[in-house]
């Protein structure tokens, strides 16, 4: 991942990516790198959620509400 993200969330495949429509849903662009093994489809299910450096301040309060919503 190029030097212009910043990794803001760790967590299952599903969980990640609801947290990137919501961000995306308030024009935050974010990138997801998973964990998977394409040519084998092997995975742990886990993805990282990175998003834009100049983004990290308009993001941190929508992610911390987003997991109080999930428990974390």
């Amino acid at each position: 991942m190029t030097e212009n993200y910043t990794n803001v969330f760790t967590e299952s495949t599903l969980i990640v990516k609801r947290l990137q429509t919501i961000l995306d849903s308030e024009n935050i662009h974010s990138r997801i790198k998973s964990d998977k093994i394409p040519a084998y489809e092997i995975t742990n299910y886990i993805d990282e959620l990175f998003v834009l450096n100049e983004d990290v301040d308009k993001a941190t309060p929508i992610i911390e509400e987003f997991k109080k919503e999930i428990g974390e």
